[in-house]
């Protein structure tokens, strides 16, 4: 009986210290976002597409990504201007390009890369302040025509690491 007494005073005093060392470094998410309590807003202005090769849907599925990343990964609110967080930035890059070859020297797997050069300013920390290109790619059978479905799964894989990176540079603190 007295065993199961300092069992229980033991879990209870660990939780309670797993309380007080998530709390004293302000908010924490699950997510792994460590913002800071006066951090109240974020603003991501529009990606403009600036990529040589054009995916028309680029430059709103991006934004509008990284946008629901923020909202839902956060506490922060949306805004259009003077955002505690600020994004900002182009898309640079949408290439395909040969990744692997055949014996008869033509190509077994494409590569699509999509690159974000991306302007992050932190307005309660200036420290934290980046500009930094952020790329992923996927590689794709060469025998498939990169349209329709195959395309926007493989845009949104890329998108999904890009967006992952990109959280991780401004606000995860890793």
């Amino acid at each position: 009986m007295q065993l199961k007494k300092i069992y229980t005073s033991f879990v209870i005093l660990a939780f309670s210290m797993s309380i007080l060392t998530f709390q004293s470094c302000g908010v924490y998410s699950f997510t792994g976002a460590s913002i800071s309590p006066d951090v109240k807003t974020v603003q991501i202005s529009d990606f403009p597409n600036y990529a040589q090769l054009v995916n028309p849907a680029l430059s709103q599925t991006f934004t509008q990504g990284l946008q629901d990343l923020f909202l839902n990964q956060t506490n922060l609110s949306l805004t259009n201007t003077d955002g505690d967080l600020q994004f900002e930035g182009e898309i640079t890059e949408y290439r395909i390009t040969p990744s692997a070859t055949t014996a008869e020297s033509t190509a077994a797997q494409n590569r699509l890369t999509i690159a974000v050069k991306v302007r992050f300013y932190n307005n309660k920390d200036e420290e934290q302040n980046f500009d930094k290109t952020f790329s992923h790619y996927e590689d794709f059978d060469a025998n498939t025509s990169l349209s329709g479905a195959v395309e926007d799964d493989l845009v949104n894989l890329i998108l999904e690491r890009i967006f992952e990176n990109i959280f991780n540079e401004s606000v995860a603190n890793w």
